[in-house]
């Protein structure tokens, strides 16, 4: 082979060459023409680390247990929706972070991972809302996770590093960003900062409204600007959200994706508004997949708020995809497949919930009892041991990138798979092909295979906002 032509195409696989984003704007026009409207307002929603087997268990667990389809699968069941897939590379690999996606979606660039819509010799391209909050429309993001984390970020600013989240929390400030919410309480209250700094007072002093509780949503003064931080840390995951009182103070996403509309939907340059559902990553990094599930149920609630704004609206562009594949879950062959995969609907809590309240003086009656309760099986003594050994020290404390309290998050997914027909096939990011679903006016822009930097270009044009 030649190794020339070979390192080429090497390249190209890697994402490390992109075509000119120019090229994008500049295609044939007979290709990109419009279906008479141009988009108003744009409503962007991430399903964070959603592998396309994260989309097709959520839907089979809501026509199994819920009896229909999820929102999402009906764009496609009514033909209401261009769809494609998406190349999710970064500049440094083939599987990207979730700083460098959104950055890709932010900038029209590919960064490496790590960074916010900085170039790859420190380039620092102005972030897509930006753009649009100087084209005169409002703009905003809701999460599930810290409002200043890595997807959120990357439509809004340039950082160096996606950890700085202290700094990011005053950098929205500074923008002015019309409504932000999410989780990340740390980086706003100066009891937890290190510096010490009220971040809260500086977003007062602009004239922002301060959230702290669900119930702070059905108390807003329209046209202002909204600052929610609902939790100190993510908001808590939906099942668990479902299931334990105390964690309903805090809103759905759904609920903050509604009010953020209603917030924005009346100024009349319109808004862009980013919705993530980040849990849905953690819990793919946890191989949990009760709290998969739920979580891709709530984004796809949030899905359905959109939709419903959009068709009334008849001016909004609703873009529906993810930043990047995270764990590949797929159910699996066998005789009792349907039942097995069915009984997940018996899983009343996360395994972080469950394995958080496991302790080393537990005995095996103990352990079984308590999975009993809480997923409905029951453990062979020998499944019941091997859990418990974790925890009074003779299996390996498990890392992992959400897994802060060193639970044994891979070695219950393992005893949970020979009662739920579902495997993963690690737990971390992977380079899969992403899936895009794209609605309203706009949506004859896109092609059937795209880059995940083609959305940047797509956004701008469908709205007629100019490349500067």
């Amino acid at each position: 082979m030649d190794r020339r032509k070979f390192l080429k195409g090497s390249a190209l696989l890697s994402g490390l060459f992109t075509i000119n984003p120019v090229d994008f704007l500049a295609n044939d026009k007979r290709q990109f023409s419009k279906n008479g409207k141009k988009a108003k307002n744009i409503i962007f929603m991430i399903s964070d680390g959603m592998s396309s087997g994260t989309l097709a268990i959520a839907n089979l667990y809501s026509q199994n247990v819920l009896g229909r389809n999820s929102n999402w699968m009906n764009l496609y069941h009514e033909n209401k929706a261009s769809r494609a897939l998406v190349d999710t590379a970064s500049a440094s690999s083939i599987v990207t972070d979730s700083a460098a996606a959104s950055s890709s979606f932010g900038s029209g660039f590919r960064v490496r991972n790590g960074v916010l819509n900085v170039g790859i010799n420190g380039e620092r391209y102005l972030p897509i809302w930006q753009k649009f909050k100087k084209a005169g429309k409002k703009a905003g993001c809701v999460t599930t996770v810290t409002i200043t984390h890595a997807t959120p970020a990357g439509f809004c600013i340039n950082s160096e590093k996606r950890s700085a989240e202290s700094e990011i929390a005053e950098m929205y400030a500074e923008i002015g960003f019309d409504v932000m919410m999410g989780g990340g309480d740390e980086f706003f209250n100066p009891a937890k900062r290190k510096d010490k700094k009220d971040v809260y007072r500086i977003y007062q002093q602009k004239g922002y409204q301060i959230l702290k509780d669900r119930s702070d949503l059905k108390k807003l003064e329209k046209g202002k600007k909204v600052l929610g931080v609902f939790n100190s840390g993510a908001l808590p995951y939906s099942i668990d959200r479902k299931n334990i009182p105390e964690l309903q103070k805090t809103p759905t996403l759904a609920e903050m994706a509604q009010t953020a509309i209603d917030q924005m939907k009346d100024h009349k340059e319109g808004f862009v508004l980013q919705i993530e559902g980040g849990k849905v990553d953690w819990s793919a990094h946890a191989n949990d997949i009760a709290a998969l599930i739920h979580d891709q149920l709530a984004f796809d609630e949030a899905i359905k708020v959109a939709l419903d704004f959009a068709e009334k609206d008849e001016n909004t562009l609703v873009i529906i995809t993810t930043d990047h594949g995270n764990a590949n879950p797929g159910t699996m062959y066998g005789t009792n497949a349907t039942d097995n995969f069915n009984s997940i609907s018996h899983y009343k809590y996360t395994n972080e919930y469950v394995l958080n309240a496991i302790h080393s003086d537990f005995n095996l009656q103990q352990v079984k009892g308590w999975i009993r309760e809480t997923n409905g099986f029951s453990l062979a003594d020998e499944e019941a041991k091997h859990l418990l050994d974790f925890y009074t020290g003779l299996e390996k404390q498990e890392d992992g990138l959400y897994n802060y309290k060193k639970l044994p998050f891979k070695i219950y997914s393992e005893i949970q798979k020979k009662h739920n027909s579902v495997g993963w096939i690690s737990m971390d990011h992977t380079g899969d092909y992403a899936e895009l679903a794209i609605y309203g006016p706009g949506n004859e822009l896109l092609k059937p295979f795209v880059k995940n930097t083609d959305l940047h270009y797509l956004m701008l044009k469908a709205a007629e906002v100019e490349v500067s």
